[in-house]
């Protein structure tokens, strides 16, 4: 069996239960070396054989996975974050597929909620957006027209940007041709929930000039929209009127007692 393992966004302690057993019961070890916190190999067994496939390519990760899988042996496919997230499994889905070897998946937390944790906010405002925009900027891997960042821009919700850190002028350029203006919130965070975590707080029409002013340029996030300013509104889910299933409706003002 070959598991497909989120490590999380940085820290250590931030994979899952299912995920750090899986990792103390693996035989081989595969992982993404130059994103997955190598603390995390402090779980493996010393008999274990690990592998950094941040110099390796797709044929060769495959061919540790079948060797392991012949052998018998249990193979632990390590990706940073949650692998669903660019994590390029599905081609090393699509492999094991045609060679009839078994694979599972555990999830793990994404860096895009590292972020909202560094930043001490939530994507999802009532009253300001309620969808976030998971995307890129076009590089060396193209982007369907329909999914240019100009397009998705019109939007007005909350947007976050992966691989994009050393393409921030593209992104300032188009997020702002788009349709946000300069003066919407933004924030770049580097490397969240590593020790040396940092937040830059800027605006639409600063972004690339505030990575150039810290040195960003990749290991980072950013996160664009107006959940990152002071406006919201108080959710209708523990508002006293609003009745549901576990709870009936109250004509009490907030506050008041009862």
């Amino acid at each position: 069996m070959i598991h497909f393992v989120g490590a999380g966004p940085g820290a250590a302690d931030l994979i899952t239960v299912r995920g750090a057993r899986l990792l103390e019961q693996a035989d081989v070890v595969v992982y993404a070396g130059s994103l997955v916190n190598p603390e995390l190999l402090d779980l493996c067994k010393p008999a274990c054989a690990v592998y950094d496939s941040s110099s390796m390519t797709l044929e060769e990760v495959v061919a540790v996975m079948r060797a392991a899988d012949e052998a018998g042996r249990t193979c632990v496919r390590l990706h940073t974050g949650d692998p669903a997230l660019y994590g390029a499994h599905r081609e090393q889905m699509d492999v094991l597929d045609e060679l009839g070897i078994a694979y599972d998946v555990v999830p793990g937390v994404s860096s895009l909620f590292g972020a909202a944790a560094a930043l001490r906010a939530e994507y999802t405002v009532p009253g300001v957006t309620q969808s976030v925009v998971v995307t890129r900027v076009e590089g060396r891997t193209p982007m369907p027209e329909r999914e240019r960042l100009r397009e998705l821009a019109a939007h007005g919700c909350t947007m976050a940007l992966f691989l994009s850190a050393g393409l921030l002028d593209r992104a300032q350029a188009e997020l702002l041709e788009g349709g946000y203006g300069s003066d919407v919130p933004a924030a770049i965070v580097v490397r969240a929930t590593w020790p040396d975590e940092a937040v830059y707080r800027c605006s639409v029409g600063t972004l690339e000039a505030c990575a150039a002013a810290h040195g960003v340029r990749k290991t980072a996030l950013v996160l664009v929209g107006e959940f990152l300013g002071e406006r919201s509104e108080r959710s209708r889910l523990y508002d006293p009127s609003f009745g549901h299933g576990f709870r009936d409706a109250s004509t009490q003002a907030p506050g008041a007692e009862r």
